[in-house]
């Protein structure tokens, strides 16, 4: 076996640290532009514009509350439903019959003071009746007209007169009666105040217990509002236009509500 001269030898030594110088010489162009990157955004742009930073942003500590503001205030409004039933064989008799006791209920809210633009029909209705019996077809009895009207009172004094007037003309039902207010700007915004106090404080207790000082209010949602109170059952009689005095009726109080959620900054 013909072992390689020293000479040959000697030349393949350096091919050998040139590859060498060659890997290692690209390893630190590498880490050169790696550590070079940085610098890079604060650089200049093509063009001579301004430099260009860029910085990381990271998200603020907040508080994320709620509160509300209640206020309760007199009604200074009511609102009555009640309507006109009748019966007779065929639909025509029972809708003339209908007709001619719900002009008299008209009248009688005129008398009363009641201006038209205050009167709403809210439901004018036609059904066959009929009688069951047990092992038989069912039985046409008649027909029933029903008349439901909604009515507007501004005065609250001449809420149980109106009651007694419309009954004692004709009405032999009654659905229900509401209050409410005819502008409810005042109070709510009276609760508005209160829930933004409301929701002061509570934000200046957890900032405090935190022991992170309170920063401005980030943003600010609104809820609720006014809203009339549903009606209440209110049952009536004929005789009750024949006892000396009116129906007694208890307006109470209203309460209106604003619920608000807010969002505060905390400073670190």
């Amino acid at each position: 076996m013909n072992r390689p001269s020293s000479k040959a030898r000697a030349v393949a030594a350096p091919a050998v640290s040139n590859r060498i110088l060659l890997m290692s010489g690209s390893l630190l162009a590498a880490a050169a532009v790696a550590f070079a990157a940085p610098a890079a955004f604060a650089q200049s742009q093509p063009g001579g514009g301004a430099p260009l930073t860029i910085q990381a942003v990271t998200e603020r500590p907040a508080l994320n509350l709620s509160a509300y503001g209640e206020v309760r205030t007199a009604p200074d409004m009511a609102t009555i439903s009640f309507g006109v039933v009748t019966e007779a064989a065929t639909a025509a008799e029972a809708m003339s019959q209908n007709a001619a006791r719900m002009n008299q209920v008209m009248a009688a809210l005129r008398r009363a003071g009641i201006a038209e633009r205050d009167v709403q029909t809210s439901g004018l209705n036609l059904s066959a009746q009929y009688d069951y019996v047990q092992n038989e077809p069912p039985r046409l009895r008649g027909y029933q007209a029903n008349n439901r009207v909604t009515v507007t009172i501004n005065d609250l004094n001449a809420v149980g007169t109106t009651a007694d007037a419309v009954v004692a003309a004709g009405v032999n039902q009654i659905d229900g009666i509401s209050f409410g207010l005819k502008d409810p700007t005042s109070a709510e915004n009276q609760a508005r105040q209160l829930a933004v106090r409301n929701l002061q404080a509570k934000a200046a207790l957890y900032s405090q217990a935190l022991g992170v000082p309170l920063g401005g209010i980030r943003s600010l949602t609104e809820g609720g509002g006014y809203a009339p109170r549903p009606p209440q059952p209110m049952y009536a009689r004929a005789e009750m236009a024949m006892d000396a005095g009116s129906t007694p009726v208890a307006a109470g109080e209203l309460t209106v509500r604003i619920d608000i959620t807010g969002v505060y900054d905390l400073n670190r």
